[in-house]
């Protein structure tokens, strides 16, 4: 079985990114570092052995070169999240969806999750996030998507509730590492010293954001 990454993203806008960040940032500076984390995690999947990257992306932002493209639909994010693995599933082709929140998050291991995900008999692998979410999610059969639909999202036990949902419908889950997503000025700090070296994330935090 082959291993498809998604990259699930907004459009860096000022006012509809990084909102949390502000303040101590501006609006403009938390969407150009909002850009910044998109841009390494881009690079990361590019890195990234996968059979298909897709960009699935809330606004009019242009997929790089030789990746595929889908537009976000739906609602609320966990029904966007369904949509996604959905509009992008091939038979055959697990799924593993990252954020754009995790600049850190690295080929190694991103390569990682998707040998877990295949080579371990998982039926899907997930990332905890620090602040109780998650930061990914891979799926040998996508269509068990459709039990995001139905978990709170952006709250402070969506990651257990996304676990127990896999799991009631039967599903293996092996864990990945837990990762700290970019959501508040300190968070900007703590990501960027894990990022590797050339980061445009980890240069951008000082320049972007008050210490």
């Amino acid at each position: 079985m082959s291993v498809q990454i998604l990259v699930l993203a907004k459009t860096p806008v000022a006012g509809r990114v990084k909102t949390r960040l502000c303040p101590p940032c501006t609006p403009r500076q938390a969407a150009r570092l909002a850009a910044a984390a998109l841009a390494d995690t881009l690079d990361a999947v590019a890195a990234t052995p996968a059979a298909a990257r897709i960009l699935v992306v809330d606004g009019d932002l242009p997929a790089p070169p030789g990746w595929g493209r889908v537009v976000q639909r739906g609602g609320p994010l966990g029904e966007r999240l369904a949509h996604a693995y959905a509009d992008t599933a091939v038979p055959g082709t697990a799924s593993l969806l990252i954020g754009m929140d995790t600049p850190q998050a690295g080929p190694a291991l991103l390569g990682d999750a998707a040998a877990r995900l295949v080579a371990d008999g998982a039926d899907a692998v997930l990332g905890l996030a620090a602040d109780g979410g998650w930061w990914a999610l891979g799926l040998r059969d996508p269509a068990h998507a459709q039990v995001l639909r139905d978990v709170p999202m952006s709250t402070s036990d969506t990651g257990v509730l996304t676990l127990a949902a896999l799991t009631a419908r039967g599903l293996r889950v092996t864990a990945l590492p837990v990762l700290t997503d970019v959501d508040t000025a300190p968070d900007a700090y703590a990501v960027a010293a894990l990022c590797p070296p050339g980061s445009r994330f980890a240069a951008a935090v000082p320049e972007l954001v008050p210490a």
